[in-house]
This record gives structure tokens, sequence and C-alpha cells, in this order.
């Protein structure tokens, strides 16, 4: 399947289809292997190196499926994340692809506007996040037709309708959310079993984490993204996960 050739709603009618056929599968093995035997063309991985994509980088390694796994190094990560990537690599032997954004849209970006002005406007957030983020995860999914991420139901209102198989209008491909009904204390007791390596600052109070100066840590009675853009009042989404459809 080449990415953008069935259209959207070719596309929209195939996800429901697949959702249909998933209604009782619950199991992460059971979910990965009726993706790979559906053929829907090439695969790709997006990991933050979260702990829910920790738990499928765990699966994918350990278990050799052939699927690509990439990350986005926006420049303003935080050490320990990449000291996880690091960990990561070293542990599953797993080629993890690196995607950095545009230099010269970055320098353009600093120098017009400054290192900050993502905390000036929510437009300028979205501005830098394009930049750091959107442009590359373009690149990175060019070609693919599934991508699959870590996303949850339970992280956040916005994402409580989602389902294990989107059509993502905005960038013309079907998404796989394995991890969807999954809960943290779920997430967080596999990474433990299988001793998963896990970013240090999640003991520290940071449950969702990006880059490192739109990033805090959250209180316990908290919701886990609200330590993400914490300045901000929105749906806390930098435009990587909105599916149109």
């Amino acid at each position: 399947m080449e990415q953008g050739k069935l259209g959207e709603k070719v596309s929209t009618q195939k996800v429901k289809a697949l959702n249909k056929l998933l209604e009782a599968t619950t199991s992460l093995e059971e979910l990965f292997t009726f993706l790979i035997e559906q053929q829907l063309g090439q695969i790709a991985f997006s990991t933050s190196l979260g702990q829910e994509d920790q738990v499928i980088t765990h699966h994918i390694g350990t278990n050799k499926l052939p699927i690509s796994v990439f990350t986005l190094d926006t420049g303003r990560l935080f050490q320990e994340t990449y000291d996880v990537l690091a960990s990561t690599q070293q542990k599953f032997k797993l080629p993890i692809e690196v995607y950095t954004p545009n230099h010269q849209a970055v320098a353009e970006l600093v120098t017009t506007k400054g290192p900050n002005s993502f905390y000036e406007s929510v437009e300028n957030r979205k501005e830098c996040c394009t930049v750091r983020k959107i442009e590359p995860l373009k690149r990175a999914l060019k070609g693919k037709d599934v991508w699959i991420t870590g996303l949850r139901q339970g992280q956040s209102q916005n994402r409580a309708d989602l389902a294990f198989f989107e059509y993502d209008e905005a960038f013309d491909i079907i998404k796989f959310n394995p991890l969807l009904h999954w809960s943290l204390d779920d997430v967080i007791t596999y990474l433990n079993q299988f001793k998963v390596p896990q970013n240090s600052l999640h003991k520290k109070g940071f449950v969702s984490i990006g880059c490192a100066p739109c990033t805090r840590a959250i209180a316990p009675d908290e919701d886990i993204r609200a330590g993400r853009w914490w300045w901000e009042t929105s749906k806390k989404e930098c435009g990587l996960h909105i599916t149109k459809s």
C-alpha cells in the first residue's frame, strides 16, 4: 500500500473494518500479530522514549518485528531523555533512526523571534512545534503506510475517543494505537517486570515528557498532561496526534 493512494474515504472505511475485527482482541502480542498479518504496507513506530513508547519498543525489539523505529530530536530535549535513548539502543540492539529539525528553519525562528518565543503565545508555541516536530515527522513518515503510537485513551480527554486504528488526515496515514486501553499502572508494571529502560525524570514527578523548556513535574492530583506547556490552558497538543477524521 502506498501512502496517499487510497484517499480519505477509502482509508476511513479501512480503519473501521480493522477496528471491527479487533473488538475482542486485547493482548499486545495478538494486536501486533493482527497488524502484521493484514499486510498493510510499510510500518513505522515513532517513539518519544516515554513510558508507553518504551513498552512498544520492548515488544518490537524482543520479538524482532519487521517494523522501523524512529524518534524526533527537537534539539531541546532533557539530557535524561538522551540517556534513555542510549540505554535503549544498547539493550535492544535496535536501530532507532533519529530525525532532527531543518537547521535553517530553526535558525530563522530563533533569529527572528528569539529562543523562548513559545512562551509568548499559543500561536508562537505551535510554530515552534511545527519547526521542531511536525516537519521532521512528515519526513519520517514519508512512504510509510502505518504509524504506530503509544497513545492511550486515559492520557487526556482529547484522546478519550481513540480507536485501535485511526485514519490521520493530517499525515494521510493509518495510525495504530496498541496501548489504547492500558492504564498508566499497566504501563509501569510492564516496564518494571521486563526491566525496560525508563527516564529518571519519571521518579521526580514528570509523567509526560517533551522538550525541557516546555515540561514540568506535576503534583499527585494533577492531570498527567498538566506538565506539558504548563503556562497554557489549551488541549495540550502539539499537532502530532490530532486526528481529523
